[in-house]
């Protein structure tokens, strides 16, 4: 049965054939979108708005779900965006301090959000980046590892869960659009900005996971909730982070059909609710080499037309490089439009890209038909949602849906699974001699909870053994005196996080760290790196006796390596990428466990309640 969202924007377009493909030689880039038919409720909203009402509901602007005074500017900015400007939606985000993101407390969010609802004269929808459940925006919540980790694990039924899990999370929280699953097919080892954020380097294999955690998010009728395939037409096969610049995509149309385009298509058959657009030129599909936001031949010929989506198109962040050296804030909302997106997510100012949009109808560029088709599919999406009858939360029962146990243990599973070794020389791996083994952990600030957790682990099992927490600030001097402090020690792993960010570049360790790994593997301890993140990491470090890959620097993932480390779980993950010189897509060295493992502490988490939540 067809859910009631895709019904209301899919099956009424005027006998408009879904999902039909048509060739691409026979596709008109000009040729008129069916008329999308609105629901009561979207016309009694669209009939009390004015053109700028209505430009103004196709963006979504950022906020951090933070507890803010009332009095502050900062919420004066919401205000005016909210009540003022009336935009359509808002995405959480997290503060970047100190090269650190700070995610936002769970009840704090919820009533943030639900005063910002209570502003809004239209119900607003609001989106995160869930790639990996809310814990990639709010504490207290499920810490599921990187969707790699999936992969690695070759665990589909948890992909499946996750989605269906993540739904819950997030309305819990006041969230109504999910931007997951990543349906990028990670196939360049050298990709700064997705890497383990994908499921892996098989299409096949990655569009089994994008479906199953869509078919996930779609379970529970009575709670819906929007979920989009990101980043089409396809970022795994990219260099450059498009945070910073404008990625290129070389490759020719029959590559994209048999690699990028088919995890997309899979969503699409799934009836994802939305798709997100990628910050990157595609020679095959633009001659012009412009962003695909901006690209009518990508978001309108390829992706509505060929590929049959007649779901909500929604820009990557506008405020990203990758657009904005081309493009200012609004030239790029009006191309945006032009090209076929719906919401305008996060252009630099809300007001420049309603302004310029404004402009374009005004002066015949973009038609009030235009601007009315993307304003039913985001009205349509809010009624979908529920929104006519229930924007706010009940900030009371939060914490009934967050810290799940089931869902706690799910992903556990997962990053268990996932540990692969992919080089075992010597047999040094899981340690024979804990007590008398060094762990070097190399975080990547001084300032997050990198390494907290691996260390806790540690000491639960072995209270001899020497650990130490260094991090990229450290003087080259203290590096040197950690590499020294090691020299008694029977074995050495080095716990390496090396984690996706925006705006860095790359993948690679920072700081002296990679000189400090060297002079350990070049000396006469045998070295185990693990890798808490990327996986091509051992490219650096080829002469290393032994590697492990978690795929993820979650507390999870460092859970995980802990009982790897320890021989407490069997090993069974397998690449889901090929390392190139290192290991080829598949590899994995299976072992069983060795001990018993250890028994979780009685209180693992304490239970996150409400200030004025009574207990049971």
């Amino acid at each position: 049965m067809m859910r009631p969202f895709r019904v209301l924007i899919l099956c009424t377009l005027c006998g408009f054939a879904v999902f039909a493909a048509a060739p691409a030689a026979k596709v008109d880039k000009t040729s008129a979108t069916p008329k999308l038919k609105a629901g009561p409720m979207v016309q009694k909203w669209m009939r009390s708005m004015s053109l700028h009402d209505k430009i103004a509901q196709l963006v979504m602007m950022p906020c951090y779900g933070e507890a803010i005074n009332t009095r502050s500017a900062q919420y004066r900015h919401y205000m005016h965006l909210v009540h003022d400007l009336k935009v359509g939606g808002l995405i959480v985000l997290g503060h970047v301090i100190n090269g650190t993101v700070r995610s936002a407390e769970p009840y704090a969010m919820a009533a943030f959000l639900n005063r910002m609802q209570r502003m809004a004269q239209v119900p607003l929808l609001v989106g995160a980046d869930f790639e990996r459940g809310a814990s990639m925006r709010v504490t207290s919540t499920t810490a599921w590892p990187h969707n790699m980790a999936f992969g690695a694990a070759r665990d589909v039924d948890a992909a499946r869960f996750e989605g269906s899990f993540t739904v819950k999370e997030a309305r819990s929280l006041g969230v109504h659009w999910i931007f997951a699953p990543d349906a990028d097919v990670n196939n360049n080892p050298d990709n700064p900005i997705i890497n383990i954020r994908s499921y892996g380097e098989n299409p096949e294999e990655v569009a089994s996971f994008v479906r199953a955690y869509i078919e996930g998010a779609h379970s529970d009728p009575t709670n819906p909730a929007l979920v989009s395939a990101k980043h089409f037409p396809g970022h795994g096969d990219t260099a450059e982070d498009s945070h910073i610049g404008l990625p290129r995509l070389d490759a020719g149309r029959e590559r994209l059909n048999t690699i990028e385009l088919v995890p997309f298509r899979a969503a699409i058959a799934a009836k994802v609710d939305s798709i997100m657009t990628a910050h990157m030129a595609v020679r095959a599909l633009d001659p012009e080499s412009i962003p695909a936001t901006v690209s009518s031949n990508v978001l309108t010929v390829l992706l509505r037309n060929e590929l049959g989506f007649q779901g909500l198109i929604v820009t990557d962040a506008m405020d990203m490089r990758g657009l904005t050296q081309t493009f200012g804030a609004g030239e790029a909302s009006v191309r945006a439009l032009e090209a076929g997106a719906d919401c305008l997510l996060m252009p630099l100012t809300a007001e420049d890209a309603i302004h310029a949009v404004i402009a374009a109808v005004e002066s015949g560029r973009l038609t009030k038909q235009r601007i009315d088709e993307s304003l039913v599919r985001v009205l349509s999406a809010k009624v979908y949602v529920g929104l006519p009858q229930r924007k706010l939360v009940d900030v009371e029962e939060v914490g009934d849906v967050i810290q799940s146990p089931e869902a706690d243990e799910r992903a556990q599973s997962v990053a268990d699974k996932a540990v692969t070794l992919v080089r075992n020389d010597g047999n040094i791996f899981p340690l024979t001699n804990p007590d008398t083994s060094c762990v070097v952990a190399l975080s990547e600030s001084r300032y997050g909870q990198q390494g907290r957790k691996l260390m806790e682990e540690i000491r639960r099992r072995s209270p001899k053994m020497k650990v130490t927490l260094l991090d990229p600030a450290m003087s080259k001097m203290d590096l040197d005196q950690a590499v020294q402090s090691t020299s008694a020690c029977s074995s050495v792993v080095i716990a390496a996080y090396a984690s996706v960010s925006a705006y860095r570049g790359n993948v690679a360790l920072p700081g002296d760290y990679t000189g400090l790994v060297n002079t350990l593997i070049a000396g006469t301890v045998p070295v185990t790196l693990i890798s808490l993140g990327n996986p091509y990491l051992v490219r650096s470090f080829a002469n290393v006796k032994a590697y492990v890959a978690t795929f993820s620097p979650t507390p999870t993932s460092e859970t995980a390596a802990v009982k790897a480390m320890f021989g407490e779980i069997p090993i069974t993950g397998h690449l889901p990428v090929t390392i190139p010189d290192i290991a080829k897509y598949g590899d994995g060295i299976q072992l069983p466990a060795t001990r018993p493992a250890m028994p979780a502490p009685p209180t693992a988490r304490i239970p996150a309640r409400h200030p004025n939540q009574k207990g049971s």
